[in-house]
């Protein structure tokens, strides 16, 4: 029996041994970090701004690879569906973690099960903009205008069931008052119509908008959070601005496919520890508005059911959904 038991254990080192030296080398080949959304927006940033810095304490390229479309699904799915290995990252988001599950009908993904939260990395609110021509330069004003011309405004999206998409559904529901969605496939899209005058107003996080602003393309009506941005300190709350409640702040997180061993989560959450704590990427993300954060993979996770649960309300009284 013991000799039996000895030439088992001998047998299965073989097959062991590959396993647990991929771990101990790992990373030893380039990673990949999926961005679910296309160039140009907040969530492309932060991806590029934590995978330069990744490489160089990985010492192994992290590529970002931005597959956008179906309001991020297309993303998530195909890091729901890579190899458990750690070579697969996702660039979580609101959307993909907290409001597909509510808002897509047939989600061919499951945001708790097929992944591993490694740590949230970025908060971004959401700030409401408009086009010059639009008659309404605060809040209140755009209130009144929307009562004054039910069904006639438009505001734009970043997709179907986005944060900035739910923003703007918290404020009708709010202020009572009806506008017209117009989704588009990411931030550059939206802005770019936007500032063609193609539609009226949008939330947005502050990366796409804030050049716009400065430049006098756009006007900054409110900044749609608990407090004032440091870097438009004007600029009044939704909360000053008559619409208690009304919050709407993008975030992105790392997160691994179900399955991953815990020795590479830890390297990963290791690394994202010193990469999330220097200096110089702080001041970068803060000068274009994210608020840079880290946090464990626990509380990672019992922040995206938080999440979860806040947009499913907003969701079921929109009446937003995507079949």
């Amino acid at each position: 029996m013991v000799r039996q038991w000895v030439v088992s254990l001998a047998l299965g080192l073989p097959a062991l041994a590959p396993s647990a030296f991929a771990q101990s080398d790992y990373p030893s080949r380039p990673i990949r970090l999926i961005c679910p959304l296309p160039p140009g927006g907040g969530a492309d940033l932060v991806a590029r701004l934590v995978a330069e810095r990744l490489s160089k304490t990985l010492n192994q390229q992290v590529l970002v690879d931005n597959r956008a479309g179906g309001g991020t699904v297309i993303g998530a799915d195909l890091a729901a569906k890579s190899a458990p290995d750690g070579y697969t990252l996702l660039l979580g988001t609101a959307t993909t973690h907290a409001i597909n599950a509510s808002l897509v009908k047939k989600l061919p993904y499951d945001p708790v099960r097929d992944f591993s939260p490694v740590s949230l990395v970025a908060v971004l609110p959401q700030i409401i903009v408009a086009h010059p021509s639009l008659p309404a330069n605060t809040l209140p004003e755009l209130v009144a205008l929307a009562r004054a011309r039910p069904g006639e405004i438009l505001f734009a999206s970043t997709g179907n069931g986005s944060a900035n998409h739910l923003g703007a559904e918290m404020l009708k529901s709010v202020a009572k008052i009806n506008m017209v969605h117009v989704p588009y496939k990411g931030a550059g899209p939206s802005v770019t119509d936007l500032l063609a005058g193609q539609t009226q107003f949008m939330f947005t996080t502050i990366p796409p908008a804030l050049p716009h602003v400065k430049g006098g393309r756009l006007k900054a009506l409110a900044v749609a959070h608990s407090k004032r941005s440091a870097l438009l300190p004007q600029l009044p709350t939704t909360g000053e601005g008559g619409a208690p409640g009304v919050e709407a702040s993008s975030w992105n997180g790392i997160l691994v496919r179900a399955g991953t061993p815990q020795t590479v989560i830890t390297r990963l959450h290791g690394e994202l520890s010193t990469v999330m704590t220097q200096p110089e990427l702080r001041d970068k993300l803060a000068a274009a508005g994210v608020e840079p954060m880290l946090n464990s993979p626990a509380e990672f996770a019992a922040y995206i059911s938080s999440e979860t649960a806040r947009y499913a309300k907003v969701i079921a009284s929109s009446g937003a959904r995507i079949d």
